[in-house]
């Protein structure tokens, strides 16, 4: 049967092609982001519970009540923002699902969005599923990724519809400072962009740094969706639970497309999460267990021949490998898991045009143990 393909030039990720490179040479895997320990055992325990007390049909629509009126308190006390959890809160099928739905719901034929690059790799065939145009924004790893907001501002016109933004940001670990916030709320004010904020990250933010939420910025606020995900947050990456946040207006036209979508979502685990969240600390003390890692990691590779800049937030840290070698970073990120036992990420697959800066991602969400194995090779390239 012949047919023309609606997203022609992609083809297997990249996070599956080194983790399956990873399995076959039994290398350490420090590509794909996702943790190599157990999640809280309460939480397991939790989500069990649930189900044995019947919560094994349809949740509602939005998700379930008490999670998303968990969420609207967290909001509240991380943010001082207020959304209504009846109306403004919806629960996802993992942060992608919200993504690919927040895109579907808005953009069109000709819709220009921007997206920052390097780029989660989920938003541009959403874009181009819904036939818009992507308008892309190549960061420096130079200025340590950070964004030219003058660039940003000579790219909007009547077209522009939405743009996406990341922070604490996949894969660079760089965030946003309030500056970068106010500069996007001046960008938007008066338009009629929709701004999709991407926060997944933001209970794992370094040294000291605030997570500067889209809902702290009242103008910003009421054209944004804020994006967030329970399977970073709580080391469940295979549960898939999202959720998002956004003004009712905005949200109503979301619903439209997520019942068709998706509906709703495993109602156990909703139920399980809801209950664990009534102890704040289960998310307010990921920064410190993180950066932890990420100290240990750097500490552990302070002497090879990798530069690095600390990552500020995420679980991944960027390296430089360019006093190592010159080679495509793809074909350096294959070497590195086949010959010497290490998996990690090449950045060039997120830039605009493959662009090739040297730099390597790899995630620190690993056992101690796993992150001195890796670090004794690294010391070794």
């Amino acid at each position: 049967m012949q047919h023309q393909s609606k997203l022609p030039n992609v083809g297997t990720t990249i996070f599956s092609v080194m983790s399956a490179l990873a399995t076959k040479h039994k290398a350490i895997n420090l590509s794909q982001g996702f943790p190599n320990f157990k999640s809280d055992q309460k939480l397991i325990d939790l989500v069990s519970s649930a189900m044995n007390s019947g919560y094994n049909h349809y949740a509602p629509m939005l998700g379930n009540l008490e999670l998303r009126e968990a969420i609207a308190k967290k909001m509240e006390s991380l943010y001082h923002s207020s959304y209504h959890p009846e109306t403004e809160i919806t629960v996802t099928a993992g942060a992608t699902q919200a993504i690919f739905t927040i895109i579907s719901t808005f953009i069109k034929h000709n819709d220009e969005v921007i997206i920052f690059k390097p780029a989660y790799d989920s938003y541009e065939p959403s874009v181009e599923l819904n036939d818009g145009k992507v308008i892309p924004v190549q960061l420096k790893a130079t200025n340590n990724f950070k964004v030219n907001w003058a660039e940003v501002k000579a790219l909007i016109n009547s077209q522009t519809k939405m743009i996406v933004i990341n922070s604490p940001h996949n894969p660079t670990g760089s965030v946003f400072s309030k500056g970068d916030m106010l500069q996007l709320e001046n960008l938007t004010r008066n338009t009629n962009i929709i701004v999709l904020s991407d926060e997944v990250y933001e209970h794992m933010i370094f040294d000291g740094e605030t997570h500067e939420s889209a809902c702290l910025f009242p103008d910003l606020k009421s054209r944004s969706f804020v994006v967030a995900s329970f399977c970073k947050t709580f080391h469940n990456t295979g549960w898939r639970v999202g959720y998002c946040c956004a003004p009712k207006e905005l949200m109503q036209e979301f619903l439209k497309v997520h019942q068709f979508n998706v509906f709703c979502i495993h109602h156990p685990t909703q139920k399980g999460i809801a209950d664990y969240m009534q102890e704040p600390k289960h998310y307010l003390e990921l920064s410190d267990f993180y950066q932890k890692k990420r100290n240990l990691f750097l500490n552990l590779i302070k002497d090879s021949r990798f530069k690095f800049t600390p990552s500020k937030g995420t679980y991944f840290q960027v390296l430089d490998y360019s006093e190592i070698t010159q080679e495509y970073d793809v074909d350096f990120a294959k070497r590195l898991t086949t010959a010497f036992g290490v998996a990690s990420i090449p950045l060039s697959v997120f830039n605009s045009d493959n662009l090739d800066n040297k730099v390597l991602r790899f995630c620190f969400a690993k056992t101690d143990d796993t992150l001195k194995q890796a670090a004794i090779i690294l010391n070794n390239i």
